[in-house]
């Protein structure tokens, strides 16, 4: 595993190995005990590009049809938080929703990839939490404002390597103070990853630790102040925040 961390005034990349973390870059190879240091949002994006109605299990939910191609909305990178950092609720709305999602973090600056090539691009993986004032979607009729609050999109905890995750079939879940609210498998999934990598980077430039957050599967619901909200993805992590 790939995490971003903070020791005191330094910010780093590491290799997580259960409760040590081995130094890259400015710290390389000095060992450090995870509890001492903060974990950071594991990638910088210059973008988030998130796909809605991805699940097939979340269309049936919903009793909406299989959408045809990609449906692309984008989240602010100044809506990221990382593991155990806050969510917000925002005063302007009455209904905060979480969504589990599985992300992929972009490894290499790319356009016009072709499907057979995705993997080339991919850094690994990573949980998302795509949080929405629900109300305020509703209300706007279009999706941006009820997206891109700060805090909404928290990410982490770590990176897994692309080379040790199958990404069409992980368990994904999410709990809400412990108990289960999201139970599927990206096996579900409608648009899977290599032709959302072909998609999208034929309408855009995708940079190194971008994020491509795709989809959520059913049982989306709503959580408040005082809620400790987990993603949980198979071979991947837990990613954990309280809302505040």
């Amino acid at each position: 595993m790939l995490g971003r961390f903070r020791y005191r005034d330094e910010t780093f990349y590491g290799n997580v190995d259960g409760n040590k973390v081995i130094g890259k870059g400015n710290v390389e190879g000095k060992v450090f005990e995870l509890s001492e240091l903060n974990i950071l949002p594991p990638a910088v994006p210059t973008k988030i590009i998130c796909i809605g109605l991805n699940y097939h299990d979340h269309a049936i939910e919903i009793n909406m049809p299989v959408p045809k191609e990609p449906i692309l909305f984008l989240k602010p990178p100044s809506a990221i938080i990382g593991h155990m950092d806050k969510i917000v609720y925002p005063r302007a709305s009455e209904q905060v929703d979480f969504e589990a999602e599985l992300a992929v973090v972009i490894g290499k600056r790319c356009k016009n990839i072709k499907i057979g090539n995705a993997a080339d691009v991919i850094a690994g993986y990573t949980c998302f939490n795509d949080v929405t004032a629900r109300d305020l979607q509703r209300r706007d009729g279009q999706w941006t404002r009820a997206k891109s609050f700060d805090t909404f999109a928290p990410v982490g905890p770590f990176i897994a390597p692309a080379a040790n995750i199958d990404p069409e079939n992980l368990c994904i879940r999410s709990r809400v103070n412990g108990v289960t609210k999201q139970d599927s498998s990206t096996s579900n999934l409608i648009f899977e990853i290599p032709y959302l990598l072909e998609f999208i980077s034929n309408i855009m430039t995708l940079e190194v630790g971008d994020i491509i957050a795709t989809g959520t599967p059913p049982g989306v619901s709503s959580f408040h102040p005082g809620d400790v909200v987990e993603i949980d993805i198979e071979g991947i992590g837990i990613l954990k925040n309280e809302v505040v």
